[in-house]
């Protein structure tokens, strides 16, 4: 079955516009999911929504509403949400342009793949494609999805573009709240040197096949040993960590780290992988990412 778009609408860069379809760039489709059963028949349970007055209620007596104060409700109909249009509920409107250091990870959300919407849309959309690239800048937008107004960052990538939702200043934490707890101390330069080495040892370019979800992989092989009719066991449980000499611990892994697949020394591309983003900053936000030279986008693994 073909993909469905999360979003269609237009892309807009000043007077040049055309239509275009926003699709998830991730999915969630192998991941374990359990269905609740009833222990003795196995028969799925149904979750009935219920009034704790008077029991349960038929889905079409459900209304929406917003609590104002505790027991007290705004009660808001689907076609009064339906009328509140901003212009962004059809048009990524591009405002300004950054440099992809400039935003913070914390802010970097969900990734959508951005194509052009049919055949007329092509050019234009290749036009502005190309002159993103030729800036080496991310793209500032806004779009409403899932009955929010989102602001996304928008580079180039192959033939298309990769939209990323960016969180907003409110959704972010401040990180003082939790790193000024951390007592100011100045660590021992020796061992601050060997830990250097032990990291550089683990130096290695970033391959996204071998980072699996070896939690899942677990539940897997669990649910085929059930299958089987075979009874599992619960593993040992690890042991605690013992408190050794910090020095002594350091010098051990030196020498039993591996030097795995080493780095090669090239310029790094400021193409990120689908899998990560980051975004807007704060005041007290994390020190940006060191600049990086600007590659021509690659396609996400």
């Amino acid at each position: 079955m073909a993909t469905r778009p999360t979003w269609q609408g237009y892309l807009r860069l000043s007077l040049v516009s055309c239509p275009v379809a926003l699709y998830t760039a991730t999915s969630r489709t192998g991941d374990v999911h359990f269905n609740m059963l009833h222990k003795d028949t196995h028969n799925r349970i149904r979750m009935i929504p219920t009034d704790p007055e008077t029991g349960p209620v038929d889905r079409s007596e459900i209304v929406k509403g917003y609590e104002i104060e505790k027991g007290r409700y705004v009660i808001v109909t689907d076609e009064e949400i339906k009328n509140v249009r901003l212009e962004t509920t059809r048009t990524i409107d591009i405002e300004r342009f950054v440099d992809e250091e400039d935003i913070d990870r914390l802010y970097w959300n969900d990734p959508y793949f951005l194509v052009p919407d049919g055949d007329m849309a092509v050019e234009a959309f290749t036009v502005i494609r190309e002159a993103m690239t030729k800036a080496g800048q991310v793209a500032l937008g806004r779009l409403v999805m899932h009955q929010r107004e989102r602001l996304m960052a928008l580079e180039p990538r192959g033939k298309g573009m990769v939209a990323y939702s960016l969180r907003n200043n409110r959704e972010v934490k401040s990180a003082s709240e939790f790193f000024d707890k951390i007592p100011d101390m100045k660590p021992n330069d020796q061992m601050v040197d060997i830990a250097a080495r032990i990291i550089e040892q683990q130096e290695g370019p970033f391959d996204p096949s071998k980072f699996t979800d070896r939690y899942e992989d677990a539940l897997r092989a669990l649910i085929k040993e059930k299958e089987k009719g075979a009874k599992v066991t619960a593993p040992a449980e690890p042991k605690e960590a013992e408190v050794i000499d910090l020095m002594e611990a350091l010098r051990r892994s030196l020498g039993q780290t591996g030097g795995g697949e080493r780095r090669k020394p090239a310029a790094k591309a400021s193409s990120r992988s689908t899998a990560a983003k980051p975004a807007a900053k704060k005041s007290d936000a994390p020190a940006k990412k060191p600049a990086a030279r600007r590659a021509p986008a690659k396609k996400s693994a």
